[in-house]
């Protein structure tokens, strides 16, 4: 796994059938290197603290492996890293191999796999169709959320070292329970009984599956 793009935002005032609203999703490359915090990326632009940014949402990894089959999706698309309203855009990530609460050195940052990215609206104004919503839930292609065990600085070309292996589910397992695994209460156990999961996940699980 290694950084082939960084990508940071300076906000986008954007308009739907609700008015204008500012989003971070729009995001260019940059030269590194950038600083990950405890709650985000320095000098990224997070609008909606809500929903993005914070311990468990420090910084959001998209695999560049998935875009060929993107744009076999959205052939008319101008494609960019970035896309995805990712911080990094990471060759060689796998969301069936990356676990809950995997550790990584990259760079001199520590980063933990806290929660898969579920998509709002806002991504389907990013592509131009609701359409891709659908398509992403139903893809297990959803990218990871980290939460920074140590501030430091990456770049460009950084691998990512793992560090420690804490649990056996994957963040596609555990995104699947928003989908076709939606049933599958043996999982939505295993997924909150894992410590490492982020605890707004957790939630939305235990509310799904009644546990």
């Amino acid at each position: 796994m290694k950084i082939i793009s960084i990508n940071i935002s300076k906000g986008t005032t954007i308009s739907n059938k609700k008015g204008r609203f500012r989003t971070g999703i729009y995001k260019t490359s940059v030269e590194g290197p950038v600083s990950l915090g405890k709650t985000d990326v320095v000098g990224d632009t997070v609008i909606d603290r809500k929903h993005h940014g914070g311990i468990d949402k420090a910084c959001y990894i998209y695999s560049a492996d998935n875009y060929p089959y993107w744009e076999k999706q959205f052939p008319d698309m101008h494609w960019t890293n970035g896309m995805f309203g990712e911080n990094l855009s990471v060759k060689g990530y796998n969301d069936l191999d990356v676990n809950i609460g995997d550790v990584y050195k990259i760079g001199t940052a520590t980063i933990q796999i806290s929660e898969p990215r579920r998509p709002c609206n806002v991504l389907g104004i990013r592509f131009g169709t609701p359409e891709i919503i659908k398509l992403f839930n139903q893809s297990l292609l959803p990218g990871t959320y980290v939460r920074v065990i140590e501030k430091g600085e990456v770049n460009v070309g950084d691998e990512f070292i793992l560090i420690n292996r804490v649990s056996d589910i994957s963040v596609s397992e555990v995104f699947s329970l928003f989908s076709i695994e939606n049933k599958n209460i043996t999982l939505a156990k295993k997924a909150v009984a894992t410590p490492e999961l982020a605890i707004e996940t957790k939630k939305s699980i235990k509310a799904s599956f009644k546990l």
